[in-house]
């Protein structure tokens, strides 16, 4: 499914639309939401800044493992610029945990849904993993010191560096609980979006 707003067009992977009708079978349609919801928040972070800077962008594909966001001016911009585009969308996050979690502390339990949300986006995205934000701005520091080719090594032994425990934890989760796959869930997420990464560093 393909849209434009203003110059950017803007795909949609029919997978989402199908997640979100096995959300509604299941009955967690709410949770797809409101993951849904802060994922919203943090791209628009990416993209506020990229205009803010005068690089809107041309393309923006939604993808069931990857939101890729088509960007040829990463190398015209300057460190701080790049750094600050990746980080403003995890800060995002994290500003509107704070907000929504204020709201829910004054009386209102649905914001608490909200905020746990946006906490948990944040968090996930700032892993130090290649395919995530957290993968992104080490790549993008360790270039400053090293060649492209050795921080890409080092951000690939890291980022197996989290994903073996995470997936050894998950299955230990798996047997102990009889039913809590979460942490499995993030893992195979992990890596099929790095599959669809295929190796794409910033």
């Amino acid at each position: 499914m393909k849209f434009r707003v203003l110059k950017t067009e803007i795909t949609i992977s029919y997978l989402i639309i199908c997640t979100a009708s096995i959300c509604i079978i299941a009955g967690i349609f709410d949770s797809f939401l409101y993951c849904l919801f802060a994922i919203i928040i943090h791209e628009t972070g990416h993209i506020i800044l990229m205009c803010i800077f005068g690089y809107a962008p041309e393309k923006i594909k939604i993808s069931l493992f990857e939101i890729s966001i088509s960007d040829r001016k990463r190398q015209e911009r300057s460190f701080i610029q790049n750094f600050l585009i990746i980080f403003f969308g995890p800060f995002a996050n994290f500003i509107c945990f704070i907000l929504f979690y204020l709201l829910y502390l004054i009386g209102n339990d649905y914001f608490l849904y909200f905020a746990a949300a946006n906490f948990s986006v944040g968090l996930f995205n700032i892993l130090p993993v290649m395919s995530l934000d957290g993968g992104q701005l080490l790549y993008l520091i360790l270039s400053r010191f090293f060649s492209d080719t050795v921080s890409q090594r080092i951000v690939n032994v890291i980022t197996f560096i989290i994903i073996f425990p995470l997936a050894s934890f998950g299955f230990i989760l798996l047997f102990n609980s009889k039913y809590n796959f979460s942490l499995l869930i993030v893992c195979i997420y992990l890596v099929f979006s790095l599959i669809c990464r295929n190796n794409k560093y910033f």
